[in-house]
């Protein structure tokens, strides 16, 4: 049975502490969105998955509750930076396994000022669930005294600089494009411009990274509402239903840790299978691909994951983005959001708000953004520990 996502709604991200609201007034103004742009009354959502990393157990139905009290199945899912795409991809399952015919994926965050740590509860790293991944880079690169996750996504630029001559303006070029993309997102975290001597000349968090090729910790909701063919024709809402072609997720393997690479400690073998698959499945490749919105968490990555999802050969990242050939014009348009690092990154909505911007793209309601004739979008989402989600979403009409 086919998915299709009908609606979708999100907050805009702000910075954390700066809006007086708890998670669940995040979750309503979100999930009331989602349900509005599908046109549908919440007692017709039969499950409700919900992703969040930093609040407790059970959250997710507190939140849940804010949008009415009908009994429904909700769970809880924790996933990392991968957790909204994964709440989108259990709603998906649900629906595509003809066990439930409209479900809602949502997603928040409600999260504290600052870098985000290395992933050790109460500074005991030994059994940090990350302590293996920071246990390679210690072993190559050392450990210095800079936030956990950007350490490990620098010394990866680092091998990159150092196996293929990738630039530290060429790194800073992804962060650029995507604050000049996001400067048009009313709902980002940021939207001011930069270029990229502003990008080089901002505060350094581990070289070469500096402060704005970061993403940012954000507070924020997103949601989608997620139908099967039969919901959405009772319904009538094939007009606006887009399609989840294909979706896959997958976990690391020994290749994430046999070389001893940041580059694949990070979750670059991930992305590259989950995308395999993903293309696999959909008969589709990153040729038919019109828009994209992935992880770009720190700008690196942004660089990884164009050649673990074949929009250029190993090491030839850097020369893409120089190109020109990620942002309007050019082959694919990539984060129109902003990204991660303009948009905000509040982990357990990133991923479903990565969807919403695909089904704008993809209606043709993303204004002064909106990439011309995007039939074919790709979103994906990863998260250190490790999950990789790729999803592929094709317009219908």
């Amino acid at each position: 049975m086919k998915a299709y996502v009908a609606g979708v709604g999100m907050t805009r991200f702000e910075k954390p502490e700066t809006r007086e609201w708890q998670y669940w007034d995040m979750a309503r103004e979100a999930g009331t969105a989602a349900l509005a742009d599908a046109g549908i009354g919440y007692e017709l959502v039969e499950q409700v998955p919900v992703g969040y990393c930093f609040q407790p157990s059970t959250a997710g139905q507190r939140a849940a509750y804010e949008l009415g009290l009908t009994g429904v199945p909700v769970y809880n899912v924790n996933n990392n930076c991968a957790t909204g795409s994964s709440a989108l991809m259990l709603a998906r399952q649900l629906v595509e396994g003809g066990v439930s015919d409209c479900v809602l994926a949502l997603g928040f965050e409600k999260m504290k000022r600052g870098a985000l740590g290395g992933g050790a509860d109460g500074g005991d790293f030994k059994t940090s669930p990350v302590a293996r991944h920071y246990g390679i880079m210690a072993a190559r690169h050392g450990f210095e005294m800079s936030p956990p996750t950007a350490q490990i996504f620098g010394d990866a630029a680092r091998e990159h600089m150092a196996a293929y001559g990738t630039t530290e303006a060429q790194l800073a070029a992804v962060g650029a494009k995507n604050h000049r993309h996001s400067a048009h997102n009313p709902n980002a975290q940021f939207q001011d411009v930069y270029d990229v001597d502003e990008i080089l000349a901002s505060r350094v968090v581990h070289r070469p990274l500096t402060k704005l090729q970061c993403s940012p910790t954000s507070d924020g909701a997103a949601a989608a509402v997620v139908v099967s063919e039969r919901f959405a024709e009772r319904h009538a809402l094939a007009g606006r239903a887009v399609e989840i072609v294909a979706q896959a997720m997958t976990t690391d393997t020994e290749a994430s840790f046999a070389s001893g690479s940041c580059i694949d400690v990070v979750g670059q073998p991930m992305s590259r299978e989950a995308a395999r698959q993903v293309y696999e499945r959909s008969g589709l490749g990153i040729e038919d691909v019109d828009v994209v919105e992935l992880h770009d968490c720190f700008s690196i990555n942004e660089l990884l994951t164009y050649e673990a999802l074949g929009m250029c050969g190993e090491g030839e990242s850097g020369k893409l983005v120089e190109s020109g050939a990620t942002t309007y014009g050019g082959r694919w348009v990539v984060n129109p959001s902003g990204g991660l690092i303009s948009k905000g990154h509040p982990l357990g909505a990133t991923g479903i708000a990565q969807a919403a911007e695909l089904v704008w793209q993809l209606r043709g309601e993303a204004g002064p953004r909106q990439v011309p004739g995007a039939r074919v979008g790709l979103a994906h989402n990863i998260g250190l520990g490790g999950a990789a989600v790729v999803t592929l979403l094709r317009a219908t009409e």
